[in-house]
Parts: C-alpha cells; structure tokens; sequence
C-alpha cells in the first residue's frame, strides 16, 4: 500500500511540475508554423507544411503532410508527393505562368560604365531608390506564360520592357495573378507607375493579357486607389478588392465585381474593411475575413448579379480567435486556419449551417499542453471623448488577483492594423505573460473591426486621440488592486514605437520603462528617408515645408516626439533593423543617442540585417532575451 502511495504520489508530483511550466523564448521558438499549400484536383485531400525553426543551423526545417477535407488521419510525405491544385496552370491545361526578375533599367555602375565592373554604385535620377529591404537595381519582377512541359525556360514575357513589377513588391505573390476561365487571358496586378508617382501613390490596377492579340487592357483604370486579389467564380464572374483613394493604404477595402460589363460593390454599404475573400462553390455568395472588435472572424455576401436585390453582408462566426485565411469550401463546410493569442495557426473546418467549428490539426498540442496558459480577457474602457474601447488584458498563467504585478501597455504598430487575436513569434502575449506581466493591449484609434471613422481617426492626429486612448486604457487597468502602479512600462514598434517615444515625453511619470522596435522618432527625418512616401503623405498631411498646411505643421511639429525629449526622464531599450527602409536607421540611431545624451539609462539592440521585423532565429532569440532582460533591469 505504502508502493502504491508512493507511486501516485510521485506521479501526481511530476504532472504539476508539468503542469506549471510556463512559455520561455526557446519554447516559443519552437513552436511549429502551419502553411496550407491547397487541395487536390478532386477536393478531397488538403496539403499543409509544418515549418520549424532550427535554431542551431540558423534556418527552418520544413515537413510536408496530407490529410483528408473532411479530418481524419494526418499522413506526412516527401515535398514531390504534395498533389495540390496548381493555379498556375491554364484550365485547358495547356499553359502554366511563372514570374522572374527581368533587368529592364542601368542603374548600378557596372551596368552603366562596362568597363568599370568592380565599381559599387548606384545611379539614382529619380524617387523609388529603395523598397522594404531591398534597394532598386533596375531589375522587375515579371510574368511569363510557356507551354506546359515545355522545355523553353524563358517563355514569353507579358510585361515585354515594362519597368512595373508583377507580383508586387515587396509582398506580393501568387494572388497577384489569374487564369481567365476560358484559358484565353491572364489578369494581373500591376502598379504602373515611376519615380515620385510610385513612391506617392497606391494606384496598383488589374490588367487583362489576351495571349491571342497579346494586347493589355486595364480594366481598372477609373479606379484610383489599390486594386488586388482578383478571382474569378463558378460561373465566370470577377472579384477583387478595391481601395478608393490614392495614397491611403487603409482605406476601406471593398469586394467588387465585374460580370457581362456590370461593376457591383458587395459591401459598399456595410461599415467595415475585408482583409481576404473567396466565391462559394455556387458562385451565389463571398465568403470574406474582416476585422471585428478585436477579432478577425468570418463574413458572407450575395453576389445579387442581374437580380435587383441589395447584397446583403452576414457575420458568420463569433469568438475569442482569428480566422487567419479561408482555404476552400467543400459541400457545406469552410475550410481555415486559426489562431488565438494563446495558439498559433492550425487548420479548422467551418460548419456552414451550424455555424461551429471542428479543429482539423492540432500541431502543437504537446507543447501546449505542457505550459501554463495565460488567461485573455476582454474588457471595455471609456476614453477621453466618451466611447468604449475594447482592451485586451492578458493576465499570467496561474494568477492570483491578490498579489500585485508589473504591467505593460502594447502599442500596436501599423498604425491601422488590427490588434485581434493574432499570435506573433516577438510580440507574443503569451510569452510575456509567462514571464510575469500582466499586458494591456487596446484597440485604440486607427484600429480597424470598430467601425470606417474609427479606423481612419488616427491619419493626421498621431500625437492626438489616439495618444488618450492609450492613457485611458492604461490609467483604467491600473486601478485593479493586482496591478503594480510603480512598475508600468510602454513597449511597441512602428507606430507603437513612435508612440513610446511620444508618451516618453508627456506621461508624467506614469511609467518606469520604456521599449521601442523601428519607431519613428522624428517625423521631419522620416518623411526625408522613409520609401513609400504616400504613406506620410497621408498620415502626416503631406510635406514639412508646407508652412499653410495646417495638419502637416501639427505632424511636424506638435506631433514630433524629437520636439518633447527634453521632458524624458525613464529608461529606454532602442532596437532597430539595418534595412528597414520604412522606418530607417536614422530614427532609432537618433533616438538613441538622444537617450543617452540627456544621462538616461538606455540601450540600443542593433540588428544589421534585419528589415522592419526580426526573422533569423538566432536573432529572434537575442531580441526576446534582451526584451526580458531591459524589463528585469529596469521594471
């Protein structure tokens, strides 16, 4: 008996030492990342791949999987076996579309001066010198149509001498081009613009190629905002997504579709902004994904064609999750993948009638079980100007609401994207938790999921509302009896890391520390070296020598954290990525050595290689670990 006793005893011992590990920086980044590859022809098999980080080769080991539509059994095999639907191939099966870069433009010094060819210069005459992480060196992405199984490895070039890109840079990909159904044209996405115009402007347009005539026709043309993600239904309509105005990258985002010369807004009326789509199977409807209140959930809408009936848009489904990306509809379920703030991506079929869920994979199950888990907690706070804010509160696993606890306030970058329920491998609320803070994460001004003019509030007033916003949310967690008023700290990158800066200058002592990732620091500096100039155009009200441009001045001035330093007094750790061409090094080398000219405890993570994220595993795991260090030395 006493065996007995000894042995469960034991064994109950080791499951809550299981039971209380908690999430650390090597466990996050061993986390395995789910990515669909697609159906078979049949519909009947899914293909996915499961990428892992391999921290000591500094790179990412992937495996390939296969599984039926409807669940079941989970089948891993070798990447030649994957059997998935290839779009690129014509639906005659005749041809199949590649892209290349293709060097259209002399603008390094060895294309310029032939006999120079180890000179290392670049020749600008023009804006549009740099992008992302990469400079321009006069070299397009471009698209290419050949026979299928032909051994002509050029093919035939669409774009012949075009100096545009397709896909679109920096991210575009495979969404950026189509089949026609009847296999007699291609569509593409294409911003075909130079110089001040490219940088300027956000006009990308959808094309038609007719392969026969092998004549372009823009079929966008009197659109003047972004036109993307063109697909085609069942039945031979045309979808894509269309922004209306020039220079606004988040402006609302609308499902349009053209069929027998008749253009439909599908959501034109309804007050939100679609971030993905797909036709239903009938061609009937769209099923779309779209922020709503701190969430990314599922939509429908009819697709009314010649009836004279209102399309009408229909929230599917409800939750604490993201639905990240919809796969494919199968009888009447939808396939997607799903994350939560807890969860990283795995795969999920939707009930169409019973409007529920069934989890298909579950690839990190193990690790997951292993840790203690934060508790996520929704909550509303009033701001300055008397609306409610959605605030997402993150509590550490295992708490105990009569202790106190250091607190960190999250400003979202963006600035308009959605602070749902996203699962970041650095921003992860998960991990912080795990560590002991309590975050606090609000859907402040510019957020989409809350409505058009909440989500467009925050262009020209960055230093304004959206600057109490953060204040109220902090200022109101703060009053529960578990958070530590005297260990506060601000942490947040892009325009969260602009917003640190900026709160650094007007918190009045509220917080005792200070992180800030690829934050602007001086709005002046960055309108001189930022690359996608319409982005501050529009955020920032356009030029800073415009003194009769009333919002600029305000951006320029008012708004500019490097015009409030002089009121910094708390610690700052500064990280910033040597090719982040939209944030550029100038704005964290700056605000470093701002820091510790005025005798500030601070320090600067440099990461060389690194564009606006940090994506090398090594380097992901310096950066988490000199995170929690600053917090540990400072908080």
């Amino acid at each position: 008996m006493k065996n007995t006793l000894l042995i469960f005893t034991l064994i109950l011992t080791s499951n809550l030492m299981i039971a209380q590990k908690t999430m650390t920086p090597e466990l996050l980044w061993q986390v395995e990342r789910l990515s669909v590859m697609g159906l078979d022809s049949e519909g009947t098999t899914l293909f996915f791949t499961v990428k892992t980080p391999n921290i000591e080769d500094n790179s990412y080991d992937s495996k390939y999987f296969k599984m039926p539509v409807d669940g079941g059994t989970i089948v891993e095999i070798k990447k030649e076996d994957v059997k998935a639907t290839d779009k690129n191939v014509s639906t005659d099966g005749n041809h199949e579309l590649f892209n290349t870069e293709v060097q259209i433009e002399a603008i390094k010094g060895t294309d310029v001066y032939k006999n120079l060819d180890k000179s290392d210069v670049y020749i600008f005459s023009d804006l549009d010198i740099r992008h992302w992480d990469t400079w321009s060196d006069g070299s397009f992405n471009h698209l290419f149509y050949k026979k299928v199984g032909s051994e002509d490895a050029t093919g035939i070039d669409i774009m012949p001498n075009e100096p545009y890109h397709t896909p679109q840079k920096p991210f575009g990909g495979d969404e950026d081009y189509i089949w026609s159904p009847d296999s007699k044209a291609i569509y593409y996405v294409s911003k075909k613009l130079k110089g001040k115009a490219y940088a300027t402007s956000t006009n990308t347009d959808i094309y038609k190629y007719n392969l026969d005539s092998k004549t372009t026709e823009n079929i966008t043309e009197d659109n003047k905002g972004y036109d993307t993600n063109p697909a085609f239904s069942s039945t031979g309509a045309l979808a894509w997504l269309q922004m209306k105005t020039d220079g606004y990258e988040s402006d609302k985002n609308d499902i349009i579709v053209l069929n027998n010369n008749i253009k439909q807004n599908l959501t034109q009326q309804w007050d939100g902004t679609v971030r993905s789509f797909t036709w239903s199977n009938d061609g009937n409807h769209v099923y779309f994904t779209a922020p709503v209140d701190g969430t990314i959930q599922l939509f429908k809408v009819n697709y009314p064609g010649k009836k004279r009936i209102a399309p009408v848009v229909e929230q599917l489904s409800k939750g604490q999750f993201d639905v990240t990306s919809i796969i494919a509809q199968k009888d009447n379920t939808l396939l997607v993948t799903r994350t939560d703030m807890n969860h990283a991506a795995d795969i999920f079929s939707f009930n169409l009638k019973k409007k529920s869920f069934t989890q298909l994979t579950n690839i990190n199950k193990d690790l997951y079980n292993s840790v203690d888990l934060p508790k996520v907690e929704k909550r509303y706070v009033t701001t300055t100007d008397g609306k409610q804010m959605l605030v997402w509160v993150i509590l550490p696993p295992n708490f105990d609401a009569t202790k106190k606890y250091p607190t960190l306030l999250y400003a979202q970058g963006g600035p308009q994207s959605p602070l749902s329920q996203f699962y970041s491998y650095r921003w992860n609320f998960q991990l912080m938790a795990s560590q002991g803070y309590i975050v606090v994460a609000p859907n402040r001004r510019g957020m989409p999921g809350h409505g058009v003019k909440w989500n467009a509030d925050i262009s020209k007033d960055w230093g304004g509302q959206v600057i109490d916003d953060y204040l109220s949310a902090i200022d109101a967690i703060a009053k529960e009896p578990y958070v530590d008023n005297d260990r506060l700290g601000a942490i947040g990158a892009s325009f969260g890391g602009y917003s640190v800066f900026y709160l650094a200058g007007i918190h009045n002592n509220r917080f005792k520390t200070f992180i800030s990732h690829d934050g602007v620091f001086d709005t002046r500096s960055m309108y001189g070296t930022t690359e996608e100039l319409f982005f501050v155009n529009h955020d920032f009200g356009g030029d800073y020598w415009d003194t009769t441009n009333e919002a600029a001045q305000k951006a320029y001035n008012e708004f500019n954290p490097v015009n409030k330093v002089a009121e910094w007094n708390t610690p700052m750790l500064i990280i910033q990525g040597g090719k982040d061409y939209r944030v550029p090094i100038e704005q964290g080398l700056a605000a470093y050595q701002t820091a510790q000219l005025l005798g500030l405890k601070s320090k600067l993570l440099y990461f060389p290689e690194e564009n606006h994220w940090v994506l090398n595993p090594q380097n992901a795991l310096v950066w988490q670990h000199e995170f929690f260090k600053w917090l540990k030395e400072t908080l």
